[in-house]
């Protein structure tokens, strides 16, 4: 009788106890997150530029788009300035044409105004190389289940290169010409699950400068190798976005241009 008359109190002490325990989860100021990664076809007359605003925290990453007070586009070099339109209205994307040839020369500076702010990045052309090959290979790294994409080309021998590879599905690679400078290069990527066969990649090379190269080293070695080049770090980044008006409320993302050589590839 004892017995029972202790698991009872022990019960009754157990259900007495229980209390609502609020969490107060962690917030952080909303800021600005600028996608303006443009990539460029030196075969094209005219390149569309598209950005994509955004408000971000550090805790939840991507909340909506950002509604812009104004965004213009202005060749530092020729002094033209254009604005950018948001299209569809409340995207958070804004868009302009611009004539090709005119981006692969000189200086081009970003000019964002929000929530009264303003913001500044400046960039400049980066040239890069074109696949040698592209192809579909046999090998694996860890596990049967991987494809194998082997990439091959040649490095200019005259500059320093730093290249971003884009390997589809938000998976990056960056790499730099130091121990090959002038070469030919190749090397496999792997993606890890495996993919169906009649499956299309749309593979790119993309020409970057040290400074996005490093951002978006940072980038991908916090993510394990799958983030996109805007997307919310575990910790804070910083890009080449600066806020001319409070310089301690940063915007996250980068502004860049960048030639980009594509080509796809069809899973066997």
């Amino acid at each position: 009788m004892k017995k029972y008359i202790l698991i009872l109190t022990l019960l009754f002490i157990s259900l007495s106890c229980e209390d609502v325990i609020e969490v107060n989860v962690p917030t952080d100021t909303t800021r600005l997150s600028i996608d303006a990664l443009i990539r460029i076809d030196t075969g094209l007359s005219s390149t569309r530029i598209e950005v994509k605003a955004t408000e971000t925290t550090s805790f939840f990453e991507e909340i909506g788009p950002a509604v812009l007070d104004d965004i213009q586009l202005m060749s530092t070099t020729t002094n033209i300035t254009a604005e950018l339109e948001e299209q569809p209205l409340g995207s958070g994307i804004y868009v302009i044409n611009w004539p090709t040839e005119a981006l692969t020369q000189g200086e081009y500076q970003l000019n964002i105004t929000y929530n009264n702010e303003q913001y500044e990045a400046t960039t400049s052309f980066v040239p890069t190389v074109p696949f040698d090959d592209l192809r579909q290979g046999d090998g694996s790294l860890f596990s049967e289940d991987e494809t194998e994409i082997v990439v091959s080309y040649t490095d200019e021998a005259t500059r320093d290169d730093f290249y971003l590879f884009d390997f589809d599905f938000d998976k990056y690679l960056v790499s730099e010409d130091t121990f090959y400078q002038g070469q030919s290069f190749e090397f496999s990527y792997f993606y890890e699950d495996g993919l169906e066969p009649g499956r299309e990649l749309e593979i790119s090379i993309l020409g970057t400068d040290e400074a996005f190269y490093n951002y978006m080293n940072q980038l991908i070695v916090q993510s394990g190798g799958d983030q996109g080049p805007f997307s919310t770090p575990a910790a804070t980044v910083r890009g080449n976005i600066v806020n001319l008006t409070d310089a301690n409320n940063i915007a996250l993302g980068y502004f860049a241009l960048c030639q980009e050589y594509k080509e796809t590839v069809t899973i066997e």
